[in-house]
């Protein structure tokens, strides 16, 4: 892996998304704060899109999600979807749902920890999003809310399965049927947010995670993001199996070696993820 920290720009195709990579951390923001982010077609295509270049690029050991302005995302864009949809035909319109379920998916599933930082509201997909992530670090002002009873829909975007594995399954149904706001204090301890930091210390909190999760070992942590997720729906029995393989695979890398000799003359790893 190379060594260079230089800032990449990376070209989404749209102003709604943006994306660059600096010291192994791509950040990621959702650029619509006139629109508090909401999922515009062009940016849901967009990050559908950049995420499996981000999972396959070397130069990147952790992914930021985060949005512009004091918002996070307030989902799907609720003005167009009332103007109506040129796709008309039901079965097509489930075909492109399916296919925007690539978002959640990549973001659960990419080999490297994904993290999303969120300056305020959640809502909707935008918080189906948010939960797809590994981690989530929020602004005191942050909220979520479901959303979508309110509008007479059921959800997308894996929220409904998100949230079961985190706060079980009464409390999901509770957040989905009544859709009520949740304090970003409240969050934490249902452990739907693993940390919450006063507003103005977001951005450089966050980065600083993130930059810590870039810099851990990759191989390592991509077997150990298998392992977590298998955990979510395979027994006990699978899950040590699949263990004994990949703990011995990481005694067999140069990343282990390094964290040896590293640990024997007092200084921090240096990973290389070979």
């Amino acid at each position: 892996m190379s060594e260079t920290h230089k800032r990449r720009e990376l070209d989404t195709g749209t102003q709604d998304l943006l994306c660059h990579v600096d010291e192994r951390v791509a950040v990621v923001t959702l650029n619509r704060a006139e629109a508090k982010n909401a999922l515009s077609l062009t940016l849901k295509q967009q990050l559908a899109e950049l995420l499996p270049s981000l999972a396959d690029d070397d130069e990147v050991g952790c992914v930021l999600l985060t949005g512009a302005g004091h918002t996070f995302s307030a989902g799907g864009d609720t003005g167009k979807m009332a103007e109506g949809d040129a796709i008309a035909n039901q079965e097509d319109r489930v075909r492109r749902v399916r296919d925007e379920h690539r978002i959640p998916a990549w973001l659960h599933e990419m080999g490297k920890p994904t993290l999303c930082a969120l300056p305020g509201a959640a809502a909707g997909a935008g918080l189906s999003i948010a939960l797809a992530c590994d981690l989530r670090i929020a602004s005191e002002r942050a909220f979520i809310v479901t959303s979508f009873a309110k509008l007479g829909l059921s959800g997308d975007y894996g929220g409904s399965w998100f949230l079961t594995q985190l706060v079980g399954p009464a409390k999901a149904r509770e957040l989905y049927f009544l859709s009520e706001r949740v304090s970003s204090e409240e969050c934490l301890r249902l452990g739907i947010f693993n940390r919450v930091v006063p507003d103005e210390q977001l951005a450089s909190e966050s980065l600083k995670m993130a930059r810590q999760l870039a810099a851990g070992p990759p191989i390592a942590f991509r077997y150990m993001k298998e392992n977590l997720n298998r955990a979510l729906v395979e027994d006990l029995e699978a899950c040590l199996d699949f263990e004994a393989d990949r703990m011995v695979r990481g005694a067999f890398t140069e990343d282990f070696q390094e964290a040896v000799q590293a640990f024997q003359e007092k200084r921090p790893p240096r990973f290389r993820g070979r």
